[in-house]
């Protein structure tokens, strides 16, 4: 019996993908000017295939162009960053609530594995490790959720807002205070408890955008 055939990854795909991991890893900054040419070179990769991931990264606002000036890396100001945790809140609140819904006893304990390896972050003083893992957790969420159009949208938000994410978890006590809030969503999705799931995963983003007021001095 043939097996199906795989679907091969076109070069525009592996553009898409590498050049977006890029961005998101810092390893191509805000405000870095993208030059087809340069690019090509660096990832291996066709001018055809980095234009057209340019393109689709700037239908994702990852990127920004111009004609006559080429195209840059967005950079995401602060009131921009606080409307996207505004956005996300609302969906992933929806999350929430249909992860408690859908939870199976195997998806409780994954989620419960992530909070020990965060609780090892932490002791460990490992901030970032551990904000990689918040990231982790509520992608699992969504994954149990099995909400595909909350999910396509996260996603979206979340890479326009990943280079603010890891400034809020630095903030004194917030690794602490995230640990806890993160605990309480997965409690809540375990008891199969939808109204407390959402209110849990609120509180915690209302702390979120808190926190990434406080690293800009208090933004109105």
């Amino acid at each position: 019996m043939r097996m199906p055939a795989v679907e091969k990854r076109t070069e525009g795909q592996s553009a898409y993908l590498r050049l977006r991991e890029a961005i998101l890893k810092g390893e191509l900054l805000p405000g870095q000017r993208l030059v087809e040419k340069e690019l090509s070179e660096r990832y291996g990769l066709g001018r055809a295939a980095i234009r057209t991931a340019l393109a689709r990264l700037e239908q994702e606002g990852l990127v920004d162009s111009e004609p006559y000036r080429g195209a840059w890396v967005r950079a995401i100001g602060e009131e921009e960053a606080l409307e996207i945790l505004e956005a996300r809140m609302a969906l992933e609140c929806l999350v929430a609530r249909h992860a408690a819904r859908k939870a199976t006893a195997a998806d409780v304990e994954r989620l419960r594995g992530i909070l020990r390896e965060m609780e090892r972050r932490l002791a460990e003083g490992d901030l970032l490790g551990m904000s990689e893992l918040n990231r982790t957790l509520h992608q699992t969420l969504v994954d149990i959720a099995g909400h595909r159009t909350a999910a396509r949208l996260i996603e979206a938000l979340r890479a326009q807002g990943v280079r603010h994410q890891f400034r809020t978890i630095l903030v004194p006590g917030r690794a602490q205070q995230s640990l806890a809030e993160h605990r309480r969503i997965v409690e809540a999705v375990a008891a199969h408890d939808e109204a407390e799931a959402e209110r849990a995963m609120r509180a915690h983003l209302e702390g979120v955008t808190a926190a990434l007021r406080q690293t800009q001095g208090g933004l109105p």
